[in-house]
């Protein structure tokens, strides 16, 4: 049985940087991949808790969209990163993202893939509901597993679902959401139980809790600090006793894990 550790290793050039809520800067074989930003110091009536951490945009491969609820697609925080990029993004978002400037747009749906210098990006389906927001398009919900020296599950918004099983055939690394935004979770999120449950059906040998401790509502966080802070703990807890074959790297938000790092350790 292996123990739950926590792993911060920041000098590799294959890395994972928890950069905050949702958004991920995945660098793996010379590829750096960025999904769903949320950069900025408010959004509606949620204060960020940390300070964004800086993204080259310049050195960006692409912007992986989930979905387009607006913490997940935010549109202030795609300006700061330019309007260039390729962004690959569920079916029907092209039209909402032109009229925005946003031209470099590749659809993707549920079980396609796509090729970006040699690695591959398949989406993948997720548990969440597809509310419709007011001017903006109704689209699949996806994840996204990316394939390259490793394995790295994004799963975007999701709860969790039997797919989750196939998916998690060949998954070295689990990107797993444990929480949200506020005192309260809505339907299509997993807590912290569920998403150590999802390692049952995952079986990677490593996984990161994202989407907790980054944006919460003004003027709560003074009354409700373990909610900011505690989810991610949590979910260790859970996971060594459901999973205790997966290693878990909490990561505070601007944190990064050096995955050579990690992987040559566990191999001694």
């Amino acid at each position: 049985m292996l123990p739950t550790r926590l792993f911060v290793i920041i000098n590799g050039m294959d890395r994972i940087t928890y950069v905050g809520h949702a958004t991920i800067l995945i660098e793996m074989d010379g590829v750096r991949l960025l999904t769903d930003p949320l950069l900025t110091p408010r959004v509606s009536h949620l204060l960020r808790t940390t300070a964004a951490p800086d993204v080259d945009a310049a050195r960006l491969d692409a912007i992986l969209l989930s979905h387009l609820h607006a913490d997940h697609l935010h549109l202030r925080s795609m300006r700061r990163l330019g309007k260039d990029h390729l962004i690959v993004a569920p079916r029907g978002s092209t039209r909402f993202l032109a009229l925005h400037g946003y031209r470099n747009v590749m659809e993707i749906g549920a079980g396609e893939t796509t090729t970006i210098r040699g690695v591959t990006i398949e989406a993948t389906p997720a548990n969440h509901p597809p509310r419709p927001l007011p001017g903006r398009p109704k689209t699949e919900c996806l994840g996204y597993v990316i394939r390259g020296s490793r394995n790295i599950y994004f799963t975007g918004d999701t709860d969790l679902f039997d797919g989750m099983a196939t998916i998690g055939r060949e998954i070295d690394v689990a990107l797993l959401p444990v929480w949200g935004w506020g005192p309260t979770l809505g339907p299509g999120h997993m807590d912290p139980y569920r998403a150590a449950q999802a390692l049952e059906l995952l079986h990677p040998s490593l996984a990161i809790p994202i989407h907790w401790g980054t944006y919460f509502p003004a003027g709560l966080r003074p009354l409700l600090p373990d909610m900011v802070r505690q989810p991610p703990y949590t979910f260790a807890q859970f996971a060594n006793s459901l999973a205790p074959e997966v290693q878990v790297c909490i990561l505070d938000p601007g944190d990064a894990l050096d995955l050579t790092g990690f992987y040559q350790q566990m191999r001694q």
